[in-house]
């Protein structure tokens, strides 16, 4: 079976990781199988000039978050699990207390059911304890909390390199290496 990974852009901050693990799955062979929120769609807007029918166009299948009889709201549907970048704080939320209302959640809801890995990126400073309780929530589930902080010693250059490090360490989390992280001790 091919590698299947599913990923959720939800409205935070940071829309670009999302888009970059698109097309970097896509070089590296895997099917990537998207959904993304309402506020997702107004975040891509305002932080790139990219539209939306270009982001779905980068993913195998793309669900509308309302569509809570699609493939990734089952178990039986096979993937590695799921990374949600960026991911809201609702949407966390909404992890962490079981009460999922979108297909977004219900689907990571589905993977950490499954023991599948499921990683989130959270893109909200500074931090209330509501939002640190709820990382911790979903991290005692088996979920990986991983917020997206540069490595400075990459000695990245651009906004592209800061990108395409961090996105590469949260596909390394799945055994994927798409030869963008300039790794520490190694030339």
């Amino acid at each position: 079976m091919t590698k299947r990974l599913v990923i959720g852009i939800s409205g935070a901050s940071g829309v670009i990781y999302g888009v970059r693990l698109l097309d970097l799955l896509a070089e590296a062979g895997v099917e990537t199988h998207l959904v993304a929120s309402k506020s997702a769609l107004v975040t891509l807007a305002y932080e790139t000039p990219l539209k939306w029918t270009d982001v779905k166009k980068r993913a195998a299948k793309v669900y509308a978050n309302d569509d809570v009889a699609a493939a990734i709201a089952s178990g039986s549907f096979r993937t590695e699990g799921m990374i949600i970048a960026p991911c809201s704080m609702k949407t966390l939320g909404e992890i962490a207390s079981g009460a999922c209302q979108t297909l977004m959640s219900r689907a990571a809801d589905v993977a950490l059911k499954e023991r599948r890995r499921v990683v989130v990126v959270p893109r909200e400073t500074p931090l209330h304890l509501g939002h640190l309780r709820n990382m911790v929530a979903i991290t005692e589930m088996g979920a990986i909390v991983a917020p997206p902080m540069p490595a400075f010693y990459a000695a990245p250059q651009t906004i592209d390199d800061i990108v395409d490090h961090g996105v590469g360490r949260l596909l390394d989390l799945y055994g994927i290496d798409v030869g963008v992280v300039k790794r520490w001790g190694e030339t």
